[in-house]
């Protein structure tokens, strides 16, 4: 499994509950009972000759043998964790940080789990290998502070060789290499030859939770699948031979600061055991993917694309496999709440659907692969995954129609625009090849046709770079990371950014430490002007009526960051007497060049100078109005995930002093119930009048402790921590009120969608709030008064009016209709015919300023007096600036060949519009009035010259 050294969290939010069902009295043990007895009776079978080795069978035996043993045999977490500095749930241990930080007391001595896991970083590699998957099974064991060494690695071998059956012959051990004790008791206690036992270095065993903190020794059990290859020379990590399958973790050190270790007080267990590596070794297939725990998934997509797996040669084979893979990661992702979108969790999740549906068109999937090629394919393979989730997570198929629905929606809105993405790939790896080949140079994709590709057709460069891999291309990710960053810089708010010129910005620099903010403690300072910029250059003094960029030593301004905007304010230079020299307005603040403070104003009075002093002064009612809004985004944040769920994640956020933005990832639009009980939280929380807790705590104390940190951000080795006791704890330099009872109000204004998987709320709360509703009634009273009605008979009045006018269009238009029917009575003459054998009448004319319901009315009563066969064409001028077409065609016309919808296109093109229709009848609109003539008189020549020829 190898050692996994990213951070991890306890997870709350559990999937499915393994059911042990048999009594433990019938299942003899060959070990002493456990010190702890286990807190769930678990129950044991008899055990037959031929046990099954069945994916499901190989996790219900590994939890039942160490439920024997007092383990507690405790859900798989969601595949969301709680810690913010891990995307996925990446590992079995995961649930238990706080545990093995000694942060939470253990509630079991021991315990064992099958968890569920993500992993994308190799996500290359799936498919190619026989080993690398994104989804899988983790069983683990754990004991916190309870047995060590010893039993872990007895029952390790037990486990395998004794429950799993496993030769002795085909097991290698790996242990660290400083490691003496493990090694003795694998060789002396359980007896491994000395040969079939490997020291290794620090990198692949010895664990560590990050740079300080718990860690410890690993060793590995490795089956050999060759074992007539002998012992020597060997390498551990050739796949080709061995397959690492169980990974035993020995938490007894701490690693201080300067990297010295110092034995743990308490030591700890952490064990994973692959089940599908497990399925793989006890099935005798050549690789995880035609295990019994994907293999059915892979058979249904054979089926749909019409292919034999068996048959089928390698490439189709790695096709298949990693849609066998991904459809799985993506069944439990959707299921645990992540939603495709373009950030976080919900771009992985994204990223594999894309890849899945890619890869399913290079198989020749169509459509749904059953015959609608409008349908989805996705939705079908997700079937079969839920069929093997009962013993997985029993909520999936409680969840399978929100997975349906949100798998279908994705592929065909990516399926939308993949056919004119992939020709546009074409042609960009066509020119890439060409271009190389008459310069002699290596053909490459240049970053910005990548960043196309990825904006406009919605291709992760990921699939960009496989596909160009295939066809021997390579990208130039380094100008699209500069196209990414140039994007993500247009979409933030729209505020004026501060650069320093480059010759300026490091001449300035070497002079100019960091500001120091007061502004958390006090709203003015004097201060010392460090530097002074006038369209980006150094200066040494500005007078009135220049905009101006001003540095100062010291500021209680706060810089926009975080969503939070810059205050505004003014500077003052004063003489004795506090009589003003100069007054500097403040519009904007920045962070450039690190932590350097840019206040960017106008000069309103007087003349300012480096090395002056000035008394700094924040706009104190606009800071109000920005605290309440900032707490005010806290708490919607955790009513948010109260009322849609806590699945859901900040996307970005602005904070300002008219309004708050917040942004979030969810798959639909807030119903208005739930809009209403999210503002009824929020304000209930408000009249709590409860005080705000704010401290600076390191990072890793801040996590532990449940603080919600923004995916995508960095943080220092201490943050500033803002709480609101039973409500939340975020990592937040923002400025806050000091009790919820300032916000005063809060009110949802708009609830709208921004992008795929993405919603963003509006709202306005304090003094906003109160202009807001203050607005309001007064738009009610005029509007009472223009109706002349009570406030409460509103509704009603307006829906009477609005009735009232439907009735009157309704007339107006049956009138117009009329009218334009009595006109083309009257032009019936005017009709030609053409043909000899068939007679056709055709009539071709312009109606002008009749409407185009008018105009159809008229249409419909020409074709059906024309008698079949009959075609009819009209225009009109509905106004200066609008042009309306009509074409119907009777039965015996289309009946020729022609259809209507067709024809009307490039027809209505002429006069600067489009339109489509029926075989039968068809309308366009069109902006060109004076290109009418034009386009009828196009319209009479091609309908002539068809009907003529098919006519005879």
């Amino acid at each position: 499994m190898g050692s996994v050294k990213l951070p991890f969290s306890v997870q709350t939010r559990h999937g499915a509950n393994f059911l042990l069902s048999f009594p433990i009295s019938r299942f003899r043990s060959p070990f002493p009972a456990a010190s702890a007895e286990p807190l769930t009776e678990p129950i044991v079978e008899d055990k037959q000759l031929n046990v099954s080795t069945s994916g499901d069978s190989i996790r219900k035996r590994f939890l039942e043998f160490y439920a024997v043993r007092g383990h507690k045999v405790l859900p798989s977490s969601s595949l969301v964790p709680e810690d913010p500095t891990v995307l996925l749930t990446i590992a079995g241990m995961l649930q238990f940080k706080p545990i093995f930080l000694g942060k939470v007391a253990r509630e079991v001595p021991r315990a064992a789990t099958s968890q569920k896991c993500i992993r994308t970083n190799d996500i290359e590699n799936v498919g190619r290998t026989s080993r690398h998957q994104t989804f899988f099974e983790m069983l683990g064991n754990f004991s916190f502070g309870d047995y060590f060494k010893k039993d872990a690695i007895r029952w390790a071998w037990d486990l395998s060789t004794v429950e799993f059956g496993l030769s002795a012959e085909n097991l290698w051990i790996s242990v660290y290499e400083d490691d003496d004790e493990t090694l003795a008791i694998w060789h002396d206690e359980i007896g491994v030859p000395v040969q079939r036992i490997k020291r290794l270095g620090e990198e692949d065993n010895f664990w560590t939770s990050g740079a300080t903190g718990p860690c410890g020794p690993c060793s590995e059990i490795y089956y050999d699948f060759h074992p007539e290859r002998g012992h020597s020379d060997v390498d551990l990590g050739d796949d080709s031979r061995f397959i690492e399958f169980y990974n035993l973790v020995f938490m007894q050190y701490n690693k201080k600061d300067d990297g010295s270790l110092e034995p743990l007080k308490q030591k700890n267990i952490d064990t994973g055991l692959g089940l599908e590596r497990m399925a793989r070794i006890l099935q005798q297939v050549p690789n995880n993917y035609e295990t019994d725990l994907i293999f059915p998934i892979i058979e249904k997509a054979s089926n749909l694309a019409n292919l034999s797996y068996k048959f089928a040669d390698e490439s189709k084979k790695t096709y298949l496999k990693i849609i066998g893979d991904h459809m799985r990661a993506i069944v439990y992702l959707i299921s645990d709440g992540v939603f495709p979108s373009n950030i976080g969790r919900g771009y992985v999740v994204r990223r594999l659907i894309r890849r899945a549906v890619r890869t399913g068109r290079l198989l020749g999937i169509k459509g749904d692969g059953m015959g609608n090629l409008d349908g989805a394919f996705l939705p079908i393979l997700a079937e079969e995954v839920i069929k093997l989730s009962t013993n997985i997570d029993t909520e999936v198929k409680i969840r399978a129609a929100r997975i349906f629905e949100e798998l279908k929606r994705e592929e065909l809105r990516f399926v939308s625009t993949l056919e004119r993405g992939e020709k546009l790939l074409e042609q960009i790896l066509t020119d890439a090849l060409s271009t190389a080949q008459i310069n002699g140079t290596v053909p490459c994709i240049s970053g910005k046709d990548a960043f196309v590709l990825y904006d406009t057709f919605g291709f992760p460069v990921e699939i960009t770079k496989e596909v160009a891999d295939e066809r021997g291309v390579g990208i130039d990710m380094e100008s699209f990371d500069v196209e990414m960053d140039s994007q993500r810089r247009q979409s933030q708010a729209a505020h004026n950014t501060v650069k320093l010129s480059v010759e300026n910005g490091a001449e300035l620099t070497e002079n100019i430490s960091d500001t120091e903010f007061l502004g958390y403690d006090t709203l003015s300072t004097r201060a010392v002007i460090e530097g002074l910029l006038v369209n980006g250059k150094a200066v040494e003094q500005v007078s009135e009526g220049n905009e101006v960029e001003v540095l100062l030593d010291r500021t209680p301004f706060y810089a926009e960051s975080g969503g939070q905007i810059g205050d505004h304010g003014f500077l003052y230079v004063t003489k004795s007497g506090n009589v003003k020299e100069a007054v500097v307005e403040i519009k904007d603040v920045q962070k450039s060049l690190g932590n350097i403070f840019v206040h960017k104003g106008t000069v309103k009075e007087g003349v300012i100078d480096v090395g002056g002093e000035v008394e700094a002064e924040v706009d104190t009612n606009l800071r109000q109005r920005v605290k309440v809004h900032h707490t005010a985004t806290h708490l919607l944040q955790s009513a948010l995930k109260k009322v849609i769920g806590q699945e859901t994640s900040q996307a970005g956020s602005l904070v300002a002093f008219d309004r708050l933005r917040f942004d979030f990832n969810f798959n639909r639009p807030l119903r208005e119930n739930e809009v209403m009980e999210i503002e009824g939280l929020i304000n209930k929380w408000i009249g709590d009048a409860t005080l705000l807790r704010t401290k600076v705590m390191q990072l890793a104390d801040a996590k532990n402790a449940g603080a919600i940190a923004m995916f995508g951000e960095k943080y220092g080795a201490q943050v500033r921590v803002v709480e609101v006791p039973g409500v939340s704890m975020e990592l937040c330099g923002g400025t806050h009120v000091s009790n919820t009872s300032e916000i005063r109000g809060f009110k949802i204004i708009s609830e709208q969608g921004v992008a795929s998987g993405v919603r963003r709320i509006e709202a306005v709360a304090g003094e906003a709030f109160i202009e807001y509703v203050i607005a309001r009634d007064n738009y009610m009273k005029q509007l009472c008064s223009t109706l002349k009605v009570n406030a409460e008979d509103v509704t009603t009045r307006v829906n009477n009016l609005l009735k009232d006018l439907r009735d009157a269009r309704g007339e107006v238009s049956a009138a117009r209709a009329k009218a334009a029917i009595y006109r083309a009575s009257t032009m019936i003459s005017k009709a030609v015919t053409i043909g000899s054998s068939l007679k056709i009448r055709v009539l071709v004319e312009s109606m002008d300023e009749i409407d185009g319901d008018a105009l159809k009315s008229a249409a419909e009563y020409l074709v059906d007096s024309l008698e079949d066969p009959a075609a009819v064409v009209l225009g009109s001028c509905v106004d200066e600036k609008r042009v309306s077409l009509i074409v119907a065609f009777s039965p015996g016309v289309v009946g020729l060949g022609i259809q209507a919808g067709k024809f009307i296109g490039p027809i209505a093109k002429l006069c600067g519009g489009k339109g489509g229709g029926r075989p039968n009848f068809a309308q366009a609109g069109g902006s060109e009035p004076e290109k009418l003539g034009v386009a009828l008189e196009k319209a009479r020549e091609e309908l002539v010259s068809f009907l003529s020829e098919k006519s005879g």
